[in-house]
């Protein structure tokens, strides 16, 4: 296992098998099942299936040894985190995982950037990989989920499903909190702002899916900041983008939840942070108020935290790792805005602490029926592990 308190790099597994083909025919719809011999020794599987939610069954342990299991879908969304079971023992959970190609129609695809063209969120597969040094699958069953509620991520590189380790995003370890009755669709994407998602047609893509009872996050603000015109601001352009969402969304029936941008790690001489978001968090808590929509106040849940961690200890919130920390590390990294994947955990509990407060019926599928978290009382950094993926790769600088 390789853990951020570890320098050691093991990964067990390095097979890639791909399913291509029908799915097998059941009464309830279609399926996929394999048995613990076709899973032997293999850490991924990838499943060419038609766009929608899937429901995967999953039995995690082993007859002769003890396990240590962290499953992924798709571009590293985190289902499964650092699941024992000793030897002889087997555990059972279900997930759903939203899958999706670029094709909004036959002759309409959504604008990709050339980074996002070779990612798993976007191709004709439903990917899950198994990681760990001691990773043991024993058996899964997958089937197509109609009734799921569909929780659609729109925002920019603090959301978005991040692939390029040690960064990491909240967006895409939030589905391991739920449970299989709730499936995350992960739209953001890094250097996005409110305009820019929408004129890449990547809502467009999200509305064609989006039925009535599913959610849609709006979290942007850090690069809609960087915008500069006569029609540019928080008053402007960008609170007229987040009415685009609200109005869509309840078109198809669908719940929207506005997210203040996530707060920089910027301390001054004397241990305060510095505001750099200006008036875009007030802009989104006052389009709340207006529309009646709910508000998640992440930047100063965010405050808190680093607060909480101080000045030095929030940098474990956030990549700042000094040189040859993860294998083909070259340089320091200091990052300020971007998650460690411990961090990336800590705002995701902000979030659904956030959503708890607004009493968001979403929370009731929660895994963890007595979730208790403070964002002014965060997790032990220095208790934290977290695996890397089995093809992990040093990520680059946003």
């Amino acid at each position: 296992m390789r853990s951020l308190l570890t320098s050691t790099l093991k990964t067990s597994f390095t097979a890639f098998l791909v399913f291509v083909g029908v799915f097998t025919h059941a009464q309830s719809g279609y399926s996929f099942k394999f048995n613990e011999q076709e899973l032997r020794n293999k850490s991924n599987l990838a499943i060419e299936v038609p766009d929608g939610n899937y429901t995967v069954k999953i039995r995690l342990g082993n007859a002769d040894r003890s396990t240590l299991t962290t499953v992924r879908a798709e571009s590293s969304r985190l289902l499964l985190n650092n699941i024992v079971t000793q030897k002889g023992e087997f555990k059972t959970f279900k997930f759903t995982v939203n899958k999706r190609d670029k094709f909004i129609t036959p002759d309409e695809t959504v604008q990709l950037k050339t980074r996002e063209l070779d990612k798993k969120n976007w191709d004709k597969y439903l990917s899950l990989a198994f990681d760990g040094e001691q990773a043991g699958v024993h058996s899964i069953e997958i089937k197509p989920n109609k009734k799921a509620i569909t929780v659609f991520l729109c925002g920019n590189s603090t959301v978005v499903d991040q692939d390029s380790e040690p960064w990491a995003a909240w967006g895409q370890v939030i589905p391991a909190f739920f449970n299989e009755k709730v499936s995350f669709a992960n739209y953001a994407e890094s250097g996005e702002s409110s305009n820019t998602f929408l004129n890449a047609k990547r809502f467009e893509k999200a509305l064609t899916f989006m039925k009535k009872g599913d959610y849609v996050f709006i979290e942007f603000g850090h690069n809609d900041e960087k915008q500069r015109g006569e029609d540019k601001g928080a008053y402007k352009h960008f609170i007229k983008s987040l009415k685009v969402y609200i109005d869509e969304a309840r078109k198809k029936g669908a719940y929207p939840i506005l997210l203040t941008p996530t707060q920089r790690r910027h301390f001054d001489a004397s241990g305060k942070i510095i505001e750099t978001h200006g008036d875009f968090p007030q802009a989104v808590k006052d389009l709340a108020a207006k529309e009646n929509v709910p508000v998640i106040d992440l930047t100063t849940l965010t405050t808190e935290l680093y607060y909480a961690l101080g000045v030095e200890g929030s940098k474990k919130a956030l990549v700042h790792y000094p040189a040859n920390t993860f294998p083909g590390q070259d340089e320091d990294l200091a990052d300020n805005t971007h998650f460690s994947s411990y961090g990336a955990i800590q705002v995701a509990k902000c979030v659904i602490r956030g959503l708890i407060d607004n009493q968001i019926p979403l929370t009731k599928h929660l895994r963890d029926k007595k979730f208790d978290y403070s964002q002014i009382h965060p997790d032990d950094p220095d208790t934290f592990q977290w695996i890397l993926s089995a093809d992990y790769k040093i990520g680059e600088a946003f």
